[in-house]
């Protein structure tokens, strides 16, 4: 049971969870998930075991808040542009520029993650594999929206679309890498011209 924290504590104390989640991020990265004890973190991140353990029930519980604290900031940034302003093609390539960029920028959360996923336990995994799910829906709701207005190529159905564009997003940690030829950006902009001409309509107006 965690103890109450008042706002004052929180704003004094939020560093250390700061400090867990970046030395677990490193650690996983560099051992992997199986490999990377839990003295091993507290330790990298100067904390003890009990501090620790005030922020996180398990390491399942870390490695699950590494990728979920990406996921929560991408779908903040979905629902933004999805219901922000433009056209509706503009908006699909706007939101899957960003995912893309987003996901290079906090790559090793990814790739670590991925890696991962089988080994939590399988209630965790349920969890995450939901939140995962209620991201691509809204992605996918956009596609949908066009390809029922007669904007977007209708032959293929909205959900195989999506799975096929977010297969690539998911494959970026194999071969992505900040010193490349591209930047994130770029290659979020590559993929959205790509994700548009698949659908027919690879003009944004833009």
């Amino acid at each position: 049971m965690l103890r109450h924290v008042t706002k004052g504590d929180h704003v004094k104390e939020e560093p250390v969870r700061q400090r867990l989640l970046a030395e677990a991020t490193r650690l996983f990265a560099e051992r992997g998930f199986e490999s990377t004890s839990v003295q091993e973190i507290v330790l990298a991140a100067g904390v003890t075991k009990g501090a620790m353990y005030h922020y996180f029930d398990s390491k399942d519980d870390l490695l699950h808040e590494i990728y979920a604290r990406v996921l929560r900031m991408q779908m903040d940034r979905l629902t933004q542009i999805a219901d922000g302003p433009g056209t509706l093609r503009q908006r699909l390539h706007k939101a899957a520029a960003d995912v893309v960029e987003t996901t290079t920028a906090n790559l090793d959360d990814s790739k670590i993650f991925f890696r991962s996923i089988h080994l939590l336990a399988s209630e965790t995994q349920k969890t995450v594999r939901a939140e995962r799910r209620r991201y691509h829906e809204r992605f996918r709701a956009l596609v949908a929206e066009g390809q029922r207005a007669g904007i977007f190529d209708d032959r293929v159905p909205a959900e195989l679309v999506v799975d096929f564009f977010f297969g690539s997003v998911h494959h970026l940690g194999t071969w992505f890498h900040a010193a490349g030829p591209l930047t994130g950006a770029q290659v979020g902009r590559h993929f959205a011209d790509l994700l548009l001409s698949s659908l027919g309509a690879g003009d944004t107006d833009e």
